[in-house]
């Protein structure tokens, strides 16, 4: 019987040429105009499926992006793993700080370079290809069903009414996601938690147009100055978010977790390094780790207003706007700490300008407990690829969809990812090591394996 590294081996240049097909669509969903390529990146994948040995695959239309639902059912006798990736990605502006055209895949260094190489593209093709090896090799040993969005980097607006409507079709016993980072190469790990996220944009509304900077500045409020005001004030000098109530539903982790934690290996310098800054800081009183794991944060995404092309301008814009995530820990509810954001911020604006505040998306944390059958198959099969047991992590990403998976479907999801700090997802020059990605391939079908013999 043909082995996965034998048929990784074999089939390499063509599983990366797949992979590339699927990369070359821009599949942007945060823009309108990338519409028909939403289409068919769902159609490319629902034929990778069909390819891959699957009894059935469908491209499922929504309010939004397509849903892609494929299946092969063995026996009911038998658990159903539920695989969910998406094949939207960001934007790749800018453009000007990509060493390589962003959807044109090069491999370089030992590593895949475009946007979607990792988040989630090159994750979630990993899936198809160890299927496929099943399939092929009659090894198969579980059920097993996708769903595959368009939407995530958007909020996954329109899956939870996919999922509501379709709750029968979409039954399963886990849903394992790669759609997340091991701390090293030769470091496998689980990540048993996820952030939550409240996203909002404001603008700022000053004067009714543009005006020169030397004849009303200093008797008309700069919708920029007051922006940056504003957004100073939303942490104290601790770096602890300031906005009343904020604070009130965090879940507080004891003593006894936050000393588990601090035995994952950690190389600040080295950390430094692989994003480019000199030191690191966050909210006084925790630990780098636990600054990203288990508090929470306000991050401004984008800020605007004014002139800023080349040479000079000088005016005083009419108006000024940004972007702000905050991401959340388990207690803290999407809307309501958007609601709180949203008085505080009009509480302190000036007379002088008009607020507008617009929360756009967000999802509660998650929590995946490492005590159930479903984690330890996870685990077995990451020792046996890697040959070392995964430490089990915090995230300080979000997965939005994860906590309503939950919540809808009453089905936990084991978040088994291959991808790693370095791989700089959402940023220019997105990356994706050729080590990983092949023992994802090599590592999924023993999660099947195992955790079918820990169900039986």
């Amino acid at each position: 019987m043909t082995s996965i590294k034998t048929f990784i081996d074999t089939n390499r240049d063509s599983i990366l040429e797949e992979l590339f097909e699927l990369i070359r669509i821009p599949s942007i969903s945060a823009k309108p105009e990338n519409k028909p390529d939403m289409i068919r990146a769902a159609e490319f994948l629902r034929d990778s499926l069909k390819k891959a040995g699957v009894d059935r695959a469908d491209v499922f239309p929504t309010a939004g992006n397509p849903v892609v639902y494929a299946e092969k059912i063995i026996s009911k006798k038998l658990p159903t793993v539920l695989v969910y990736g998406h094949y939207d990605v960001q934007p790749a502006e800018p453009f000007d700080l990509w060493n390589s055209p962003p959807f044109e895949p090069e491999v370089r260094d030992g590593r895949i370079w475009a946007r979607g190489a990792d988040d989630d593209k090159g994750q979630l093709f990993m899936h198809v290809k160890a299927f496929e090896f099943m399939t092929t090799t009659g090894t198969l040993p579980c059920n097993v069903k996708f769903m595959i969005e368009g939407e995530e980097e958007i909020g996954s607006v329109s899956l939870e009414k996919f999922c509501r409507d379709n709750k029968k079709m979409l039954e399963a016993n886990v849903i394992l996601i790669s759609d997340t980072t091991m701390i090293a190469p030769d470091i496998p790990s689980i990540t048993t938690g996820l952030r939550g996220l409240s996203y909002v944009q404001v603008e700022l509304s000053g004067p009714g147009h543009d005006l020169h900077s030397g004849i009303y500045g200093g008797a008309v409020l700069n919708p920029c100055n007051v922006l940056c005001d504003m957004i100073a004030s939303l942490r104290d000098k601790n770096g602890r978010i300031a906005i009343p109530g904020f604070h009130d539903d965090v879940l507080i982790v004891g003593r006894k977790e936050r000393d588990a934690m601090a035995l994952r290996p950690f190389d600040r310098e080295k950390y430094m390094k692989s994003i480019g800054v000199d030191d690191l800081g966050g909210e006084k009183g925790y630990t780098d780790l636990e600054r990203t794991g288990i508090r929470p944060t306000l991050d401004i995404n984008g800020i605007w207003g004014g002139f800023t092309g080349e040479g000079t301008k000088t005016i005083i814009p009419s108006k000024a706007g940004a972007k702000i995530s905050m991401r959340l820990v388990p207690d803290q509810k999407a809307e309501k700490i958007a609601g709180l954001f949203r008085d505080y911020f009009l509480s302190i604006a000036p007379s002088g300008v008009k607020v507008k505040v617009e929360y756009l998306h967000g999802g509660e944390a998650y929590v995946s407990p490492p005590d159930t059958p479903e984690y330890q198959a996870a685990a077995l099969a990451m020792e046996e690829s890697f040959g070392k047991m995964p430490i089990p992590v915090r995230s300080g990403g979000s997965i939005p969809i994860v906590s309503t998976f939950e919540k809808v479907l009453g089905i936990k999801s084991i978040l088994m990812g291959f991808g790693l700090e370095s791989d700089a997802i959402h940023s220019p020059n997105e990356n994706f090591p050729l080590f990983t990605f092949f023992k994802g391939i090599e590592t999924i079908p023993l999660f099947y394996s195992h955790y079918t013999r820990l169900k039986s």
